[in-house]
């Protein structure tokens, strides 16, 4: 690059930094570099995919304006990612727009272009975001629907079917469900069906792909871009929130929720437990998030299962004419798998690999010999230490508020030690969340009574029938 090339793009720099303002030109500007000017096009680039696609996006008009002010005949300007573009052979790159769509001008020529190289595709999941990548069988018309998920499914159509600018129902919605019952499908159905011909834009992440993308915005210094990003989408989508760690990352996702339904802007979110449990996030997350629609999926009914397999075998056959389940396998299989829908899957998986590669018909007997480890015990109901406390409270006649309060009589102080000591038997929870769950009690609190209600229930035959009543009361309702 020459002298007058330097001092040309000089001045083009300080037109775009009038244009936008600093602290705009520093997030998104600072660090785009010249790499050539041709006689008709500018050869620009930046270090990274996400400032690329959010210029081209935002202001491909304004750099492109600044230039000719300086070059009236330059009317294309390429925008590479230099770390891609020098590693790759430029010889096999062909530069295409990153929009496709040409307008004209008010005196009937063709608009410029701001064009990018192709170093890298360019998602309809928004990938300059990190976009989380979508099952392409995953949509609402693949979707089984029964008794445990009608609510969800219901709830997930209403925001998909949604339009910009429509009042927002119910805001954020959050699903919460085990693994394998249906949560990822009715998330990406939500992502397919509003990026499929809607003028909204709908971003679907996991947890994990969130922390990532903010933890390198903030290596990259572009974390004000990432921010104004996020809080730019129509419907926001998390998937495993229950995964989400870091007090800082935890915070920017408090803030970008706060803004987005402040805004009006949709928020779909997932995890495997309810906003009370999840015990990692802030309260002020966790009460925003109670605050929308909570919808529980449940687990998979006989029913349920059997539609499922149905779906799943007709999906096979699509790609292989000639499998075939017969209907009693069919029912085995939903009356014996009942641990979630990935199971069901997998076992037509097997089933059909074995049809396929054996030649042989699929039967009762070779369905029993190929899925006999996907036949698991029932599995045990997962308890809330809500629940616990509400039935400590009833059976000791005292109520929930006195379980947390700071009362120490005779009364209260031994079924508090009881709902602990079942907090701490039947949930997976640990001793310092039990404790913040019964007033804000230190763990230490909570490991005495631990300790105390092991001890009796070893000696006070009366005790002991209390809390096996106990156990079962909560196992069965």
């Amino acid at each position: 690059m020459n002298n007058m090339e330097q001092d040309r793009w000089s001045r083009v720099k300080g037109r775009l930094r009038s244009s936008v303002g600093e602290d705009v030109y520093t997030s998104w500007f600072a660090r785009m570099d010249l790499e050539s000017v041709q006689p008709e096009s500018v050869h620009l680039s930046v270090p990274t995919r996400f400032l690329k696609s959010w210029i081209q996006a935002h202001y491909a008009e304004r750099v492109l304006t600044c230039w000719q002010a300086e070059m009236p005949e330059v009317h294309r300007i390429d925008l590479t990612v230099r770390t891609a573009m020098r590693c790759a052979a430029p010889a096999k790159e062909a530069a295409t727009p990153l929009d496709p769509r040409r307008t004209e001008r008010s005196d009937g020529r063709p608009a410029p272009e701001l064009r990018a190289t192709a170093i890298a595709p360019v998602s309809a999941s928004h990938d300059a975001l990190g976009g989380s990548p979508l099952d392409p069988r995953l949509t609402f018309g693949s979707f089984v629907i029964g008794r445990s998920n009608t609510l969800a499914h219901a709830a997930a159509r209403q925001v998909a079917e949604g339009r910009r600018g429509d009042s927002v129902m119910f805001n954020p919605l959050y699903i919460h469900a085990g693994v394998g019952l249906g949560k990822t499908h009715l998330l990406q159905a939500v992502t397919w069906a509003g990026n499929s011909g809607s003028e909204r834009k709908v971003l679907y992440l996991t947890a994990e792909k969130f922390m990532y993308g903010f933890v390198a915005a903030l290596k990259t210094q572009t974390a004000l871009a990432f921010k104004e990003a996020l809080r730019g989408i129509d419907v926001l989508v998390i998937d495993d929130l229950q995964f989400l760690q870091g007090k800082s990352t935890q915070a920017e996702f408090c803030h970008t929720l706060n803004a987005l339904i402040d805004a009006g802007r949709q928020v779909v979110i997932a995890a495997d437990r309810p906003p009370s449990d999840l015990e990692s996030l802030d309260d002020r997350v966790r009460s925003r998030l109670a605050g929308g629609l909570v919808v529980e999926m449940g687990s998979l009914g006989e029913e349920l299962r059997l539609g499922i397999l149905k779906s799943r075998v007709a999906a096979a056959r699509a790609h292989h004419a000639s499998f075939d389940v017969p209907a009693p396998v069919l029912d085995y299989l939903a009356r014996t798998i009942t641990h979630n829908g990935r199971d069901l899957e997998g076992a037509i998986n097997r089933l059909l690999a074995h049809s396929k590669l054996n030649a042989q018909p699929v039967t009762l007997e070779m369905a029993e010999r190929e899925v006999r480890d996907l036949v698991r015990p029932q599995e045990p109901k997962r308890i809330k230490i809500e629940d616990i406390q509400r039935v400590v409270a009833r059976q000791y006649n005292v109520s929930r508020s006195d379980l947390l309060s700071s009362r120490r009589t005779a009364n209260v102080v031994r079924p508090r030690q009881v709902a602990m000591y079942l907090a701490k038997t039947l949930t997976l929870r640990s001793l310092p969340e039990i404790g913040r769950r019964f007033g804000g009690r230190d763990h230490t609190t909570v490991l005495h009574a631990v300790r105390k209600i092991e001890a009796l229930v070893t000696k006070d035959v009366s005790l002991s029938e209390e809390v096996e009543s106990l156990k079962r009361q909560l196992q069965s309702e």
